[in-house]
This record gives structure tokens, sequence and C-alpha cells, in this order.
């Protein structure tokens, strides 16, 4: 999912105002007051820092590797020992980039609107438009079509709703991040939870977001150091060596955090051991991560402002690619040249995927204005 950072980045940390957060209408200018004069008095916008468009744009790559490799790992230890190590961190320091971002959030009108217009509606485009997929380029013509029910990946969309929504409860907790990962644990042996919505695994995966509602701009700078990015290089190893060790004998379903203990055939108290370890293996490689994500502008910094075009559409062409029988029909994918293909290509196209140009078409439905479904706030005498 993502050259090193410049050294000036060890001991400055990330702004707060890393990226534009939803806010009160512009100002009305005063009257005898110039527009010009008005905004040269005005605070500076707000910058995006690339730091964190450069953690969203190679988060979201090793995302779409990972999908692409599923089809073809089958029978390759490596494969699988490289895919439990992507699985452990992707979606956890996606998921924490974006509790950050969601740290402020309160239920104002201009926020309700954005997380409306931003999640709740692409998540109903989407969700219906994978349902339509499956049923008419997959061959199920009697797929159904249900928004209780997420289909593949649009299941982040009503996780960050639900998570959002909550952010100002985490704010007021004495212990927030205790307080998480005892509601994970009990959701990991609670089988009666069932599919609605994916609460599996929105509660299994909240630690992370409510971590990164609680991280300060100062967490960043800490893994920001080259002592962090040296002990990255052995925190990735070790991993890949386990993970080679583990992946005959681990089960997937412990990466996707879909099931319960039981519904995967283990004992209940399984759920527990392996939601505490996994979330603490998933800290330390996230850690690893960042701390190699460059921390100036590159060629791909804009690019991390695209990544839920990215994330939304690159599911349509590895479902294409199943459905025609592209994997089933070239057995040579499943080898060392052919994963290396794979991922290439799932690279290129979720690049290509966040450009830009792809993300002003999506606009309607990723980004759309809607400003006839909101009221319009009263103007403040």
């Amino acid at each position: 999912m993502f050259p090193a950072p410049s050294d000036i980045h060890r001991a400055t940390p990330p702004p707060a105002t890393a990226e534009p957060e939803p806010g009160p209408a512009a100002p009305v200018t005063p009257a005898g007051t110039s527009p010009d004069r008005t905004r040269t008095a005005a605070a500076p916008a707000k910058k995006r820092d690339a730091f964190f468009d450069n953690a969203k744009y190679l988060a979201i790559v090793l995302v779409a590797v990972a999908h692409a490799w599923e089809p073809v790992m089958d029978g390759s230890r490596t494969a699988r020992a490289l895919y439990m190590v992507v699985y452990t961190f992707h979606m956890p320091a996606f998921i924490i980039v974006s509790g950050y971002f969601s740290r402020s959030f309160d239920p104002t009108p201009a926020r309700v609107k954005r997380l409306v217009t931003g999640v709740v509606v692409p998540y109903v485009l989407f969700e219906t438009a994978y349902s339509l997929f499956r049923r008419y380029a997959g061959g199920e013509p009697d797929g159904p079509i249900s928004l209780l029910d997420p289909l593949f990946l649009t299941w982040f969309l009503i996780a960050l709703f639900i998570w959002r929504m909550t952010t100002p409860i985490w704010r007021n907790l004495r212990h927030p991040l205790p307080v998480a990962l005892t509601i994970a644990a009990l959701a990991s042996v609670c089988p009666s939870i069932g599919d609605d919505l994916d609460l599996q695994r929105v509660l299994q995966l909240l630690p992370f977001f409510v971590l990164g509602v609680v991280l300060k701009p100062e967490h960043f700078a800490l893994v920001r150091t080259r002592r962090m990015r040296l002990l990255a290089v052995p925190a990735f190893a070790g991993a890949l060596a386990f993970a080679y060790w583990a992946a005959p004998r681990m089960q997937l379903g412990w990466f996707y955090r879909s099931d319960s203990a039981q519904e995967m055939g283990a004992p209940w108290w399984s759920g527990v051991v392996m939601t505490l370890l996994m979330f603490g293996c998933a800290l330390v490689l996230t850690a690893a991560f960042l701390a190699w994500v460059p921390g100036r502008p590159t060629w791909f910094t804009a690019l991390g402002a695209g990544t839920i075009c990215g994330y939304l559409l690159h599911g349509f062409l590895i479902r294409g690619a199943e459905y025609v029988g592209l994997f089933d029909e070239n057995a040579w994918l499943s080898g060392p040249t052919g994963l290396v293909v794979v991922s290439v290509t799932a690279a290129v196209a979720v690049t290509l995927l966040c450009s830009p140009p792809v993300r002003r078409v999506m606009r309607f439905a990723t980004e759309p204005e809607m400003d006839w479904a909101f009221r319009r706030s009263p103007a403040k005498s």
C-alpha cells in the first residue's frame, strides 16, 4: 500500500491540520472591507501533509496487491506468508490514519453532510454496483442486493460510518483504547453477532480506529526517525520468517476478523488471545511501515487524495478477472513469475484509479455535493 523520509522529519511532528476538515461556511466580508483585504487577514488555508497522503497511497497499493494474490496464492507457501504479513497491517494502518483524521468529528451540519456524502452515499452506490456486477457478470442471476450484507470491500465504508459516529464517545472516555479492545475481544467470542453490516469485523477492528483518534502528531513523529527505520527491517524480516512457518498451520480468518473464534472451529478463549496478539503484531508492523513512508512530497503524494477511488474501483478488476476465468486458465500465475506479474499489474491499476482524472470522473459517486438534500445552515448575525 506504500525514497525514505527526509531526516528533517525526525524532530518535526506532522501538523495537526494535515488534512482539511469540514468547517463552517466562509465568513461574510465585513461592510467597508475589501475582499482582498479580508483574505489577507484571514488565516492561511490548511495544507495537506505529504506524509499522510503518501501513507494512504502506499497502503491502498498493498490492499490491491493482497486482493490480487488471493486467487493465485494457493500452493505457494511463500505467497501465503507474504499475504499474511501484508494482511496483518495494511488495513490497520489505513484505519489508524482514518481515525486520526476523524478525531475532531462532531455532529455539526457540515460534518454530518460530509459523512453522508463521502461515506453513506458511496456505500449505497457501490454496494448496489457490486451486487449487480456479481449478478450479471459473475453468473449469479439470483444474487441478492442487500444493503445490510456488505459485499467484498464495501464493508469498510459502513465500518467508517459507525466508527466516526462514535468518535465523540471515544474522545470523552478516560481509557478509550482498553474499552475498544475489550469490545473487540468480546465480539471475537460472540458468534450470535451475525453478518448484518459486517458488525463482527467492525467491532474487531474498532481498536485501530480508536487508537487513531487518541494519537497526536508527536506520536507519528516517534516512528519517523532513522532509528525506527533501522528497526523496521528486522521487524519485517522476523514477521516474514514467522509467517512462513505459520502459513500451513494458521487460518486466514484471524486476519479477516469477520468471524468469531467458534465459527472458525477454535475454542472460545482463543478469540480473546488472538485479538490481543493480532493487535500487538499489527501495531509493530504498522509502525515499521510508517517508519519507511516518505515525509516529503513525491510523485505519488497527490494520489493519496484519491485512495477512495482506488479502493472502491479495484475490486471490479479483481472480481472481473475471476469471473472471466483469468486465474483458472493461466496456472503459471501461481508461480514466482506470475506472482510478480499479478503484483505489478495490481499496483499499476490501483495507481491509475487513484489519479486525479479518475477522481474527477467518479466524484458524482465518491464525493457528491448533494446540496439539494440538506438544509442550508442559518446565517449568523
